[in-house]
């Protein structure tokens, strides 16, 4: 259960904050750097895994203002709380805290995925998505990350993308009710672009989109590019990475692909690494975002 007293000190503090033109010009909030692309704006955030994972809100957001990450997305079952469980007056209590923040709620993550072979499995993994959903509304987000996630064996992989494409429009239509979207996230299994495109074909509600994650397969096949193409004009809110500044992933490649779709959105730092100084560390990584979306 969220602490409200610790809420409310918090939310009084980052309002101070806020008044302080010095503070926050230290924190980088005061220019954010924009792609030079006619159309793409691009904003930097974080995802709560892993470097958020133990950050209660109030720190979360002191933390994340603090390295100049302009956004979060809270993955469920970490410290923060943020789970659909709360009641309706903590519901507020947390939308009210992100609007006394710098900080803005992207979204929440969540762990629900459509590929089980289970009817009663997956009707309980769209209700939870519902939920997910609802809380995200409630608390001033606006949108749902979701995961394929799965080719169960023994399966034909064609039905089990036109289980998770059905799946998707099913809570694709819930979310477009709350002005929400579903953010299929490339992951797993269903990770190569040829599957996911396959699966944003069944899913054809406009409210579902597709979550860039930075993948290892994103270079397969023709590679970067051609892969990009296969869902660039489903692309949602939210993308995600991780060392902008490492050698593993051509960042400088997918970041041109995005200045050249227009795209507008978020790029969130998603790692599994724990650095010893985690603000630090989201700090470096704010700075080699800069470079890439000014470059």
């Amino acid at each position: 259960m969220l602490d409200r007293r610790l809420l409310l000190r918090s939310s009084l503090a980052l309002a101070a904050l806020r008044c302080c033109p010095a503070v926050t010009a230290r924190a980088g909030l005061d220019a954010s750097p924009q792609s030079k692309a006619k159309g793409a704006k691009i904003r930097f955030g974080l995802v709560t895994y892993m470097w958020g994972h133990d950050w209660k809100l109030p720190s979360l957001l002191a933390n994340c203002e603090q390295a100049g990450a302009e956004g979060v997305e809270l993955r469920t079952q970490h410290a923060h709380g943020v789970e659909p469980s709360l009641n309706a007056m903590e519901r507020q209590e947390v939308k009210t805290l992100f609007a006394d923040s710098p900080v803005k709620l992207i979204g929440l993550g969540s762990n629900e995925d459509f590929h089980d072979v289970d009817p009663a499995s997956l009707k309980a993994s769209i209700e939870r998505a519902k939920d997910f959903l609802k809380l995200s509304h409630d608390v001033g987000g606006s949108g749902v990350k979701v995961k394929p996630n799965d080719l169960p064996q023994g399966v034909r992989q064609e039905k089990t993308i036109e289980q998770i494409g059905r799946a998707l429009n099913q809570v694709g239509s819930y979310a477009a009710d709350l002005g929400q979207e579903v953010r299929l996230e490339v992951h797993g299994q269903c990770a190569p672009l040829p599957i996911i495109a396959s699966i944003m074909e069944v899913a054809d509600c406009s409210s579902v989109r597709v979550c860039w994650n930075s993948n290892p397969q994103d270079l397969e096949g023709a590679g970067l590019a051609a892969n990009f193409a296969m869902v660039r004009d489903r692309l949602g809110a939210t993308v995600h990475g991780r060392q902008l500044d490492g050698t593993d992933y051509p960042y400088a490649t997918l970041f041109q692909l995005l200045q050249d779709a227009a795209y507008q959105g978020w790029f969130l730092i998603e790692d599994n690494d724990l650095p010893q100084d985690r603000v630090a560390a989201l700090t470096a990584q704010r700075s080699a975002f800069e470079k890439l979306v000014t470059e």
